[in-house]
């Protein structure tokens, strides 16, 4: 076949992917003089307010949400713990409206007592030490910067330990971020308030492994591909697969998925059940290790998605899948992203259980033979992955080839090579990387959305006029199975203009996704960066339930404050 041929020209001169980017890229951001001081109650172009009238603002603001939402003088004033901000509604802190990348809060002092109570639980394994402390409080692939950056770093080993650190820091009031792989992208570990974050990544232990249940019982800290190497030989492995780097624990706080999750689902799928420490330092098990059950509320799901809000997880039992029999890859190009987003549609109408269908704009290809000196066609292409027996897989492509062929497909190749198969995907997993190929001094804002598969084409055809007439370089990848749709947009750190361009192609797609009934995130979370779009997705009343539920599970607002709910919602 001609694949050879084809494959040897992918694979010709090919290097590791800027290495040196990873660390290079990334600088500590410049934040103005004014935003690295504590927060005062005041407002643009007026004078301070003074502190009795600020103490009122939010009983101000609650009677007016509860006379004008609630009807009804029952009601206390209920608005987000601790708010350290000037107004509410200001849009300040990812609010409603929100325009502000930086992330503001107050500090407060963490007590020299919580200092020593610490010291005694972790040993050695804490650090006050001002790059340790920037580097978890500044995460590398986010968009959104915060004011300030932890005071104190801890490194648990067992749960008993997160359990004193957790029940310490509630007693003292003072609030602590969960910390994992540090992939996310939408400021989830952000440290807006400081206090303490709580680095999970000592607690990486395999606990045990159920071969004739297939499931698996692990610590937050483990890496998924970690996991999937000590499974193999098993002949299992967990079917979710994010970005490199990410932690079991950190893809169960955001409910993250991947490019499988178009055939073994999402991460609330995949997880059995989780243990957790809640803010009074208790530990509390979701549910049992059946498959099924229907016994209770379902707090796993509760606590899957909640980025560390409502508890700090320390034990995790997944789901496993049995390593597939046989697989092929195939890819094939297409004239214009809207063809290529109409074969990922037609694909899934014809029944094909489809292992993996993704999608790549030609800026994005660009980057990808810039990167490694590779020759692809820098056109739309799509990436598939057939699974099951031998002859199954083979029939799978086929049949595929035909729906491609019908919609201006080209250039349909196909791998089953062990190693090609993996030189394949390996483009797809370090595309990120490869964008800063093209702009090694640039940041990028990554985005994604996702929309009911029959508006995806639509969707994408849209964004793409708006990525192409934008001055920024911008590329698109999309899990094209299920509708996720994901942009890289590189822009000039320095250029304020550009930063500000950047947000607003972000604001265009998540606004276009919302009037197609889709969601502001398929799979990265909401963090700081997606808050302001949660109201118009869910409603007020669905913010408010979420409210009432970490009041009560949180009254001290401990657990990673400012992140998935709005300082603007009150009840």
């Amino acid at each position: 076949m001609a694949f050879s041929s084809f494959f040897s020209r992918l694979r010709s001169c090919s290097k590791p992917i800027c290495r040196n980017l990873r660390t290079s890229n990334f600088q500590r951001p410049h934040i103005p003089s004014s935003l690295t001081e504590p927060v005062t109650c005041s407002r643009k172009g007026q004078g301070t307010i003074p502190s009795w009238v600020a103490s009122l603002i939010p009983l101000a603001l609650a009677v007016s949400a509860g006379s004008l939402a609630l009807q009804s003088q029952n009601y206390p004033s209920l608005c987000l713990n601790d708010a350290p901000l000037s107004d509410p509604k200001s849009g300040k802190n990812g609010g409603k409206g929100s325009t502000d990348y930086v992330v503001k809060g107050s500090l407060r002092k963490v007590p020299p007592e919580l200092i020593e109570e610490l010291k005694g639980i972790c040993q050695d394994n804490m650090t006050m030490d001002e790059d340790e402390r920037y580097v978890h409080g500044k995460p590398q692939n986010s968009f959104h910067k915060a004011v300030n950056i932890p005071d104190v770093v801890v490194y648990p080993r067992s749960e008993e330990e997160v359990s004193k650190i957790v029940k310490s820091c509630n007693m003292h009031k003072v609030p602590i971020v969960p910390y994992g792989g540090a992939t996310s992208i939408e400021g989830h570990t952000l440290s807006p308030y400081g206090g303490v974050c709580i680095d999970m990544t000592l607690m990486n232990r395999v606990k045990a492994l159920h071969v004739e249940d297939m499931d698996v019982v692990v610590e937050p800290g483990i890496g998924w591909m970690e996991l999937n190497e000590y499974l193999e030989s098993y002949g299992l492995f967990f079917p979710l697969d994010p970005g490199p780097g990410a932690t079991i624990g950190g893809m169960c706080a955001t409910r993250c998925s991947g490019s499988l999750a178009v055939r073994y689902g999402t991460m609330r799928d995949n997880v059995i059940n989780l243990k957790v420490v809640l803010a009074d330092g208790e530990v509390m098990k979701t549910a049992s290790r059946a498959r099924k059950s229907a016994a209770g509320y379902d707090l796993t799901r509760l606590l899957i998605g909640s980025e560390g809000t409502l508890g700090v997880i320390t034990e995790v039992t997944l789901r496993l899948q049995k390593l597939p029999q046989s697989s092929v890859v195939a890819m094939c190009n297409f004239p214009t992203i809207k063809d290529a987003a109409d074969v990922a549609i037609a694909t899934m109408h014809s029944g094909i259980q489809v292992s993996r269908v993704e999608l790549l704009d030609e800026v994005q290809i660009r980057a990808i033979n810039l990167a490694n000196d590779k020759k692809l066609p820098e056109i739309p292409t799509l990436m598939f992955e057939f699974v099951g027996t031998e002859a199954y897989a083979r029939e799978q492509t086929q049949i595929v080839q035909k729906i491609a062929s019908e919609h201006y497909g080209s250039d349909f190749v196909f791998a089953e090579d062990s190693e090609e198969k993996k030189e394949l995907w390996k483009i797809r997993k370090e595309a990120l990387w490869a964008c800063f190929a093209m702009k090694p001094k640039f940041e990028a804002m990554i985005t994604d959305v996702c929309v009911p598969l029959s508006h995806l084409a639509e969707l994408i055809s849209r964004s793409k006029q708006e990525l192409d007439a934008s001055p920024l370089t911008c590329t698109v990848i999309a899990h094209a199975g299920d509708g996720n749709f994901h942009v890289v947009v590189l822009f000039d750190p320095t250029k304020e203009e550009q930063r500000r361009e950047a947000e607003r192609l972000n604001h265009f797609m998540v606004h276009t996704a919302l009037s197609m009934e889709g969601t502001c995130t398929g799979e990265h979370g909401v963090g700081t960066g997606k808050i302001k779009y949660l109201e118009k997705e869910l409603g007020i009343e669905n913010l408010r339930t979420m409210k009432r539920i970490k009041d009560a599970l949180d009254p001290n607002n401990i657990m990673n404050p400012g992140k998935l709910i709005s300082p603007h919602i009150c009840f």
